[in-house]
């Protein structure tokens, strides 16, 4: 996304890479689209017998004689399901890096076992995905005008013709929102959300949020920043879109806001610095996008990065602007940033 050098973009896609960054300008190109022979994964369960509906965050219900046994799905919202034991066909999206290893969106998921149907924005194999015979695609949504995420806005209404949608809506919303229908979908799917590892899963997300709220009371002085690093540009991300930012909120994070009008640029998500004025705002902890899209801390190079405070007290930590939702997922995140807030000290 932010390393994108893409010319000029839709208002659609200015949105949709906000989105997924919280942050970032636009979308990285990595990997092909090859696809290897489709399959299930480890621990999937039988699907929920007799018809099938759900109504997604659109308000559209889905209706089928039976549970979907053939799903596509957006990469992060197929380690999602594989999380609660459904495995899927097909993906698109960030799947696998350029050196063939799974895409951090990708979470647990045997990638050798799914059919790769674009793996970079822009690409969606129709022809591969019709012969995927779907029962349904599923995909997240970052904007209110139901636009499902890598669904290539060319190729949007043959893709639609070929199986019905369901779209989750990651956008102005804090992160359980969002957490809770996926939980709703997988049930739906067949999942069984009483097995000991789902229910100890959701346990620990609770107590990793109890343990971030105390550590955010016992220092409401440290400023937290939502970063990502391209060639050209360093985001600033603002937490009122953002899930996962929007929660943290919640649980009393001290984030660090630009203000609306410097937002303006990136739909609202997220204000562009050059690297020369990447210290416009004092942080005591910088949270870095960790997705293979942005630069990595370590591979910055850039002076004026080195000398902030937060970066020479090694007070930087990753973040996930793009959350795999399963509550064993989202656990890290909270967990990570109680940790860096318990140990920081006030360097801004």
């Amino acid at each position: 996304m932010p390393n994108a050098r893409a010319s000029h973009l839709t208002r659609r896609g200015l949105l949709a890479a906000g989105g997924a960054l919280g942050l970032g300008a636009a979308l990285a190109a990595c990997g092909g689209d090859d696809a290897k022979s489709g399959g299930s994964g480890s621990g999937t369960t039988a699907a929920a017998s007799g018809p099938w509906s759900f109504e997604d965050d659109r308000g559209k219900t889905v209706k089928l004689g039976e549970a979907p046994r053939n799903i596509v799905a957006f990469t992060g919202v197929a380690a999602a399901l594989y999380d609660y034991g459904i495995s899927v066909k097909g993906v698109f999206g960030p799947t696998r890096t350029p050196d063939g290893k799974p895409d951090v969106q990708a979470g647990d998921m045997d990638i050798s076992k799914v059919t790769v149907l674009g793996n970079v924005w822009g690409q969606f194999n129709v022809e591969k995905y019709a012969a995927l015979a779907p029962d349904v695609l599923v995909s997240t949504m970052f904007d209110d005008a139901g636009t499902l995420w890598y669904v290539p806005e060319e190729s949007q209404d043959k893709i639609a013709k070929l199986a019905p949608s369901v779209g989750l809506s990651v956008y102005d919303r804090p992160l359980t929102e969002p957490l809770q229908r996926m939980w709703a979908l997988a049930e739906s799917l067949g999942a069984d959300m009483k097995a000991a590892a789902v229910t100890e899963a959701r346990k620990k997300f609770e107590a990793a949020a109890a343990r971030l709220r105390a550590a955010a009371k016992a220092k409401p002085d440290i400023k937290v920043m939502a970063g990502s690093a391209s060639q050209e540009l360093f985001y600033v991300s603002g937490s009122n879109l953002s899930i996962d930012l929007e929660y943290f909120k919640t649980l009393g994070v001290n984030l660090v806001e630009p203000p609306e009008k410097a937002k303006a640029q990136g739909g609202g998500w997220y204000e562009s610095l050059s690297w020369e004025n990447v210290d416009k705002y004092a942080a005591d902890i910088i949270m870095m996008d960790d997705r293979t899209s942005a630069i990595q801390p370590a591979d910055i190079t850039e002076a004026t990065w080195k000398k902030l405070p937060a970066v020479k007290a090694g007070q930087v930590i990753p973040r996930s602007p793009e959350p795999i939702l399963s509550y064993d997922k989202c656990t890290p995140l909270l967990t990570g940033l109680a940790e860096a807030l318990e140990k920081a000290k006030k360097v801004s």
